[in-house]
């Protein structure tokens, strides 16, 4: 259907090459030309300020799922004027005993204007939609829940 290309390039930069002294740091250019700065998580030895591979992760099922729930709130006629989330990922021993990012926890608060607004049983309802139209979160195991605005 489709194909999604990333270029990542790392350097080595110091003198030695071992675990102590290794840069982490790497660039990913995606097929827009857009480039990400990167690098481990500093658990890891990783620079604090530069995304690292799980926080991409959380990224990716969060602005999916948005991306998902906005086209199925359109297609439903309802006008969200505003959506914001603040997705928590949790790195943990998976059933296997390895080190996963084994749930992550979307947080999202959405503004809808129009003549219309969807009451909280649609807006579960939507959310249900974009959970399973969601191509991230179809493609991991990670477990994903959506915890709705009080």
């Amino acid at each position: 259907m489709s194909e999604h290309n990333v270029k990542l390039e790392w350097k080595r930069g110091s003198e030695q090459f071992t675990y102590d002294t290794y840069n982490r740091d790497h660039v990913l250019t995606f097929e827009g030309g857009a480039h990400v700065s990167a690098s481990a998580a500093p658990a890891y030895r990783g620079n604090p300020a530069l995304v690292n591979p799980e926080e991409g992760l959380v990224a990716a099922l969060s602005s999916c799922h948005m991306l998902t729930f906005l086209a199925v709130a359109a297609k439903k006629r309802f006008i969200v004027d505003h959506y914001s989330d603040h997705a928590v990922g949790f790195l943990e021993k998976h059933h296997n005993g390895r080190l996963a990012i084994t749930r992550v926890i979307l947080r999202p608060r959405i503004e809808f204007s129009g003549p219309t607004l969807p009451n909280p049983t649609e807006i579960a309802e939507l959310h249900e939609r974009a959970h399973s139209g969601c191509f991230i979160a179809n493609s991991v195991i990670t477990e994903v829940t959506i915890e709705s605005a009080p």
